[in-house]
């Protein structure tokens, strides 16, 4: 929790975020995926100064046990002095207790922020997916959040002035806003109109504008000129035999097929899973993993 302090921007995680947007695919598969088209609404999740401090903070808790459909966990919250925004305690279950930052005790709108990292750690333990050291695991968990409906909460926490600032969760406010921008493309919804704070929205159009270039990249059709440049040169110098390594490299790679065609492989621009399709000119592939059919021109 940054609180008044210096707040990281950019997209320095980037890599950590993709290979978590694949993560989650690989273990919940399509088809669960898809039954989080709906984000948690806002109004299940407000929290105005005059509701009971510990009743709404249960109320809250419940809801996104609801949304992250584990009907049989129990969270407890409570508050007490702390360094970070909150902490979880994972057992067996069913019972999960919660401890939020004192902070939340007078800035209770942003308690479902905080709730929603801590109640993703129980639902990815529960599915035994996790990612190896604390940084990439906390990584793990808010990308988990954003890109299953309740990380807007996340990002909408963050607020900054010329003389405060606060920050919830491990990734940038830019990498929320594209972690938001992927799940809106896949499931046409458009997060920013439940932001409240002005410097999430900018964040938000920032990491959107990340995630579009995402599908503009070669061989896809939707690459621009200079895209669909350096990929041709790119191509004649994977199929000159005589030709040392390439002078860049892109974010795609071209193979030799042993008796077969050249091919050249990519990452979905859905779920960042490599695709190799042999290079022949248009070709339509389609993701094993998200099921996004592409248009390519290879």
């Amino acid at each position: 929790m940054a609180n008044g302090g210096p707040v990281e921007h950019g997209f320095p995680h980037l890599e950590t975020v993709r290979a978590a947007v694949t993560a989650l695919y690989r273990r919940l598969s399509y088809d669960t995926v898809r039954t989080f088209s709906a984000s948690v609404a806002p109004a299940n999740v407000a929290f105005c100064d005059t509701d009971d401090l510990h009743l709404g903070a249960q109320r809250v808790a419940h809801e996104l046990v609801r949304h992250y459909r584990l009907p049989d966990a129990r969270v407890i919250v409570s508050f007490r002095e702390m360094t970070h925004a909150a902490s979880v305690e994972l057992a067996a279950g069913p019972e999960y207790f919660v401890e939020l930052n004192d902070r939340f005790r007078t800035h209770r709108r942003d308690i479902g922020a905080a709730l929603a990292h801590e109640v993703m750690h129980v639902y990815l333990h529960r599915l035994d997916l996790s990612f190896p050291g604390t940084r990439d695991n906390e990584i793990l968990t808010d990308t988990a959040a954003a890109y299953l409906g309740a990380g807007w909460l996340l990002l909408d926490a963050f607020r900054q002035d010329a003389a405060s600032s606060q920050k919830l969760g491990y990734l940038t406010p830019e990498e929320f806003g594209y972690v938001l921008a992927k799940r809106a493309l896949v499931f046409g919804e458009d997060p920013s109109v439940w932001f409240t704070s002005p410097q999430a929205y900018t964040a938000y159009t920032e990491g959107r504008a990340r995630a579009r270039r995402d599908g503009q990249q070669p061989p896809l059709t939707a690459a621009g000129w200079a895209g669909r440049r350096r990929y041709a040169r790119d191509r004649r110098h994977a199929q000159d035999p005589h030709a040392g390594a390439p002078a860049e490299e892109g974010p795609y790679a071209f193979t030799a097929g042993g008796s077969g065609p050249l091919r050249v492989s990519f990452p979905c621009p859905t779920c960042h899973q490599r695709i190799r399709v042999p290079v022949r000119g248009r070709v339509r592939a389609r993701c094993g993993l998200c099921r996004t059919v592409l248009e390519c021109d290879t």
